[in-house]
């Protein structure tokens, strides 16, 4: 392996290992501080999201969202980059063949799945789980718009020749979408449960590159779309459910469900009104 190629790969997990080590130390702070009793910073704490719910948008949580998204256009055109994705493909794919594993279709919904099996369990997350379900299909749903349309506008074709819709990967936005949902739900608790949700959706994205199904820039893309779209949604929610959504106590109700091989979400609603 080129040095050259080593420090691209190094500056890449760094960046990641930051924006980690960055929500590390921002929960582990609020938590220390509130079992310590500093009401000053819990005053402060309050304040700041009281902004945010006002309309205040994050701007710095958004900043690696669009450094990965803008490499991976950038990289379209970019002869060096892609001469990284050719190098990459090859070392992966070429150099060391072997058959494709395709547990990535499942595990990029687990940190999502999570976030449901950890209140079955009794650990509250940041939401009820009503809200934190709307939140995480608008989300799925913005993101799988924004994915296929860019898929069918650059028509680009999968290293392995089958389908020209590579970019950028869909796997890879599903399963940050889930680990930003996971991340955004319990980061407060302990910053171990949004390392555990990166480390899923990172692995993800490894094993397109190492089915070779996608190129790297469509992963680092898939990343970044997934992340900026969740962050988007749960900073815009407030504003949703003010509008659209009039909740009543008791009457609606979500459940994970496992049948023949498939995972997913039941919601239960129920419509009758109490008799007066």
């Amino acid at each position: 392996m080129n040095t050259k190629f080593k420090r691209r790969t190094i500056a890449c997990l760094t960046l990641l290992l930051i924006y980690l080590d960055g929500n590390s130390q921002q929960a582990d702070s609020l938590i220390n501080r509130e079992e310590a009793g500093d009401k000053k910073h819990a005053t402060a704490f309050i304040g700041t999201q009281a902004r945010i719910d006002n309309g205040k948008f994050p701007t710095r949580a958004m900043v690696m969202p669009a450094v990965l998204t803008t490499y991976g256009f950038v990289a379209l055109k970019n002869e060096g980059l892609e001469l990284l994705d050719d190098h990459i493909r090859e070392r992966v794919w070429d150099d060391q063949p072997h058959k494709p594993v395709h547990f990535d279709d499942g595990l990029q919904y687990v940190p999502g799945f999570s976030v449901y099996v950890l209140n079955g369990l009794g650990i509250q997350g940041k939401n009820n789980l009503l809200d934190a379900t709307r939140q995480y299909f608008i989300s799925s749903f913005m993101m799988m718009a924004i994915v296929q349309t860019i898929k069918k506008i650059t028509g680009l074709k999968r290293p392995d020749g089958f389908g020209n819709n590579t970019f950028p990967s869909g796997h890879t936005s599903t399963a940050f979408v889930a680990a930003e949902f996971l991340s955004q739900e319990f980061k407060g608790r302990s910053a171990w449960y949004s390392i555990a949700g990166y480390t899923m959706a990172t692995v993800v994205g490894y094993m397109r590159i190492y089915n070779n199904r996608h190129w790297f820039k469509d992963v680092v893309a898939g990343a970044g779309i997934g992340m900026g779209v969740t962050k988007f949604v749960y900073w815009v929610y407030p504003s949703i459910k003010r509008r659209f959504f009039k909740d009543k106590p008791g009457n609606t109700m979500v459940m994970p469900y496992y049948q023949r091989g498939a995972v997913g979400l039941s919601l239960i609603q129920n419509l009758r009104e109490k008799a007066h």
